[in-house]
This record gives C-alpha cells, sequence and structure tokens, in this order.
C-alpha cells in the first residue's frame, strides 16, 4: 500500500494479486470503511466488460472483423481469455476478482469508479509493433500456441499472477527478454494509470481516491503520481497512439511481387514451355500450402479450394491475403450461431475447443492458411529462380 497527495488529491494505492481471495477482501473492506469519494481500478471499459460477463461475444461479426484486417487482435483477446480462463478452472477463482469487487464496491456505494488502464487493444498493438519484426513472430505464435494447451498453469506464471499483471504473466517470457515488450506492458501502462488519476481528479482537492492496481504496478505507479510533472492530459493522448509502422515491411510485397513476375518473364523469353511451367510450378506450391493451411484449420471443402484458387493471386496482390478470403469463404458456408459465439471464451480454452467452434475455426483459417501461402510465396519464388537460371 502507499499514500500519496498530489495536486491536493489524497491517493490510496493498493497492490493486490490477481487470484488471491484474500486481496477481494481486502478490497472489499477497504471500499466499505474507507471513506473515499472515488475507486480507481487498473481496468479499461473492454477489461471490465469482461470480467462481469457483458462482453459483446454475441455481437461479435467475424466477417467484418477479417474484412477489416482484425483477425489477428480478436484471436490474440481470445488467447488471453482462454488463458484466464483456465487459471480459474484450475485455482477456483476468476483473474481480476479483486478488480471486480472494487467496481462492485464504487457501484454500491454511489461514489465515482474511475477505469484508469489504457485500452487493451492499444496495449497490444503497442508492444506488438515494439518489438523487432523476426520478435513478432516468435511473439504471435507463442500466444497462440499457449492457447491451445491442455496442461496446468505452472508454478512460475502462477507466482507472476500474484504480483499482480494479467498481462505481464501471461507474456512472462517474452518480458524478461524483450526490453521494449516490458516498457510496453508494464512501465508505460504505469505512467498512462497515473496521468489518468491526475486527469480524472484534476480540480478536486480534498478528494480522497482508492486504486486498486496489480501489486506489479504499484512501485511504477506511484514513482510516476510523485514525480511526473507532464501534462496529465498530454501524456494519456501520447501513450493512447499507436507507434508509427515501419516504411520498409511494406515494400517487401512489392519486391516480391517484381522478382516473381521478372522470373516469368525471364521464363517465357526462354520459351512459353518453360513459362507454363512456372506457372503451374507457382500455383501447385502457393495454392497447395495455403489449401493445405485451410484443411489442417478443417475448413469446408470450399474454402480449401478457394486456398488453392486465391493464393496465387492474392500473393501477387500486396493488398489481399490468402487468409482474408478463405476466412470470408469459410465464414459464408459455416456462420457460427449465438450459440457458438457465446460459448467463445470457454472453448478458446483447448486446442480441441478452437476447432470445435464453428467461430474460432474461421479464425483458425485465416491464420493457417495465411501461413501456408506465406511459405508458399518462398518456397515457389526459389523454385522459379532455379528454374529460369539453372541452378
Amino acid at each position: 500500500m502507499r499514500e500519496i497527495t498530489r495536486d491536493g488529491v489524497h491517493y490510496t494505492l493498493l497492490g493486490t494479486a490477481h487470484v488471491s481471495r484474500a486481496s477481494v477482501e481486502a478490497v472489499q473492506a477497504m471500499s466499505r470503511d474507507g471513506d473515499y469519494d472515488a475507486i480507481a481500478v487498473e481496468l479499461c471499459p473492454a477489461r471490465l466488460e469482461a470480467l462481469e460477463g457483458r462482453h459483446g461475444w454475441r455481437d461479435l461479426d467475424l466477417y467484418r472483423i477479417i474484412r477489416d484486417g482484425k483477425a489477428g487482435l480478436v484471436m490474440a483477446n481470445l488467447a488471453l481469455s482462454g488463458y484466464q480462463r483456465r487459471i480459474a478452472e484450475q485455482f477456483g477463482i476468476e483473474p481480476g476478482a479483486e478488480l471486480k469487487a472494487a467496481a462492485e464496491a464504487a457501484r454500491k456505494q454511489d461514489i465515482e469508479l474511475q477505469l484508469i488502464d489504457r485500452d487493451l487493444a492499444t496495449t497490444l498493438k503497442r508492444t506488438y509493433r515494439r518489438v523487432p519484426w523476426y520478435k513478432r513472430l516468435y511473439l504471435t505464435a507463442g500466444l497462440v500456441l499457449s492457447s491451445f494447451s491442455n496442461e496446468d498453469i505452472d508454478e512460475d506464471s502462477i507466482e507472476k499472477l500474484k504480483e499482480g499483471d494479467i498481462l505481464e504473466s501471461t507474456f512472462t517470457e517474452f518480458a524478461e527478454q524483450s526490453p521494449e515488450i516490458y516498457e510496453a506492458l508494464i512501465a508505460e501502462r504505469d505512467r498512462f494509470m497515473a496521468a489518468r488519476l491526475r486527469a480524472d481528479n484534476a480540480g478536486a482537492e480534498g478528494r480522497r481516491v482508492l486504486a486498486v492496481v496489480g501489486a506489479g504496478h504499484l512501485d511504477g505507479l506511484a514513482r510516476a503520481l510523485e514525480g511526473s510533472d507532464v501534462d496529465p492530459a498530454a501524456e494519456v493522448a501520447t501513450l493512447s497512439t499507436q507507434p508509427p509502422k515501419a516504411r520498409w515491411p511494406r515494400f517487401i510485397p512489392w519486391v516480391i511481387l517484381a522478382l516473381v513476375a521478372t522470373g516469368f518473364y525471364l521464363g517465357f523469353r526462354q520459351s512459353p514451355a518453360l513459362f507454363w511451367e512456372l506457372v503451374v510450378l507457382w500455383v501447385a506450391i502457393n495454392g497447395g500450402l495455403a489449401a493445405l493451411g485451410a484443411a489442417l484449420a478443417k475448413g469446408h471443402p470450399l474454402t480449401i479450394l478457394s486456398g488453392l484458387v486465391a493464393a496465387p493471386l492474392t500473393s501477387l496482390n500486396p493488398m489481399v491475403a490468402a487468409g482474408m478470403v478463405t476466412g470470408l469463404v469459410q465464414s459464408w458456408v459455416r456462420k457460427p450461431t449465438g450459440a457458438d459465439l457465446e460459448r467463445l471464451r470457454d472453448d478458446a480454452t483447448t486446442l480441441k475447443g478452437w476447432y470445435a467452434n464453428p467461430a474460432t475455426r474461421i479464425l483458425l483459417v485465416f491464420f493457417l492458411s495465411n501461413l501456408g501461402s506465406a511459405i508458399g510465396t518462398w518456397v515457389a519464388g526459389f523454385r522459379i529462380f532455379e528454374k529460369v537460371t539453372g541452378a
């Protein structure tokens, strides 16, 4: 616990453990007996909705999500949700129960509830963009595969949860190996929450605020709240923006297109027969691996066929990915029902569940057919180079 006065407002910072009944009881007792004017919690609106079971999974429009290129973000959210669900089943307490208890106490006592954490989607995007591209593949694969695991949560992960941060515990290994990930997951959020506290309580001298945060944030939040002289509104705005995307990756698909087109041109110059051999090679490898990815995701036969046909074309069009086509086809032929969407959170805890639920299977189709097409592009490209050069 920390007691801090800033700008005439008295803050009581309570560091909690996210899998501890004792933390729930402490929050309930302090909020009841502390005579506070507001209660602040380490949550954003989306995470509060998820904790309270108000997450709009039933309203999820997978067709639009895939079309808008947000399938990866949804998969990350489902993986995090599945991880938390497994902890709840293993230890009999929902991670973040003490934060939920703080929100309920604020409503019960009719005092202001302040949601001070940064939006989860923004945190995930800033984390993803901060790391080098080769670590992104490791990060993405690790997050997805961890959601498929049937093993119990290990002791080290539980100890991290007792330190009090769901996101850090989920990315424990990555955060320890990458300063960029730690900065986005922990340090930035310490500064963001301090700025939100100052902004939400500006001009309210004499107010008493109870701030309930994971114990892993306690020291960093206290330092930022005491020592920062940055305008809080400006700090919130800065930490809510997305880091600019690196420009050079945008040129990679165009370079691939130019190289493949050059290979076809050189093959045609040598002989029309060689040209058609290269076309068949490109279609067979690129389309075949995309179709294989859709098949591994247990996509509908029409989905698999769409991968075979679309991938050789989408790989030559930097604006469209093969997974967008296969995902949209799968969502058309196997449209999830409302009941399927309601089961998302439970089904995302196991590999069997990901395959059994039509909604998560669409995401698997998107991911695996994209992966197959990407591998096929490189393999087919090298084969075309070998054929043209005679290497």
